[in-house]
């Protein structure tokens, strides 16, 4: 009673009380804020399984992260940065390039005006070790070609499906329709593996994830990752939060918090 605590909730955490099992809250490290806690777990936890028990991310290796300056793009960003020279293409739109330069991105690319695979096989002309697909659709497929023999291309998300403020059906479909597809006796020719990953599924993995979340506080606590927060919103301004996410305005985490930071409330006031 009264600890400070990280938790993990598949849904429900937008209101002002909840309640989850024990099993899924972590004690916080001492010094980091509840804001740095609420942006740590779903997308480090998340970032760090991809890169390590799916991707066993090795020195001298490359890595291309889609959606960089998102939660799990900056994360990714810092774990890589745990290993040594790891190459890292980074796709962003352009505004966001230099603060992904800063971040450790050796090469940002601005998927708006170029074709990133192209953009990744002129630096790279194998292709990448390691692709983080947050995308779905014929993204998927186009990072399956990226791979060298022997990479490992996982997929954690369906981004493309969400294409504004609505649920657009015509991109719905299309995305089904692109739906990267491929047999086992194609992955043996390949050289390759795809894998799947999906944290709101891991429910019944509390051991596997306390030790994922052990390893985190430890690099936390050693200063090598630091979760990056783009903005702060009180729950009366939800819409505008997610609109800050819509827009792709944010670098770094979106966060909620039940009331507005008092400095901001007195300014009000004032």
């Amino acid at each position: 009673v009264g600890d400070k605590v990280m938790v993990l909730a598949r849904s429900g955490l937008w209101q002002e009380v909840v309640n989850v099992p024990a099993s899924q809250t972590f004690p916080m490290p001492e010094g980091m804020s509840f804001e740095e806690a609420a942006a740590l777990l779903v997308n480090y936890i998340t970032a760090y399984m991809i890169l390590f028990d799916f991707g066993n991310l090795r020195p001298n290796q490359s890595v291309l992260i889609h959606m960089a300056a998102g939660g799990v793009g900056t994360a990714a960003i810092q774990l890589c940065k745990t290993v040594e020279n790891v190459t890292i293409f980074g796709t962003a739109s352009a505004s966001k390039h230099d603060s992904l330069k800063e971040s450790g991105v050796t090469h940002p690319i601005d998927y708006r005006t170029m074709d990133y695979a192209e953009e990744v096989r002129k630096i790279s002309p194998k292709g990448v070790d390691i692709v983080l697909d947050p995308l779905g659709g014929s993204d998927t497929s186009k990072a399956f070609n990226l791979l060298k023999p022997m990479g490992k291309l996982i997929t954690y998300g369906v981004a493309n499906l969400l294409t504004g403020q609505k649920k657009n059906l015509m991109a719905m479909a299309k995305t089904w329709w692109n739906q990267f597809s491929i047999t086992a006796l194609q992955l043996l020719h390949q050289n390759k593996a795809v894998c799947g990953y999906h944290l709101g599924y891991m429910d019944e993995e509390a051991e596997l994830i306390r030790s994922v979340v052990t390893e985190l506080v430890n690099l936390y606590n050693q200063g090598k990752i630091k979760p990056k927060i783009d903005s702060v919103w009180p729950f009366d301004q939800v819409a505008e939060a997610m609109r800050q996410m819509q827009e792709k305005k944010n670098v770094g985490k979106v966060i909620l918090v039940p009331e507005a930071p008092k400095e901001e409330s007195k300014k009000a006031e004032n």
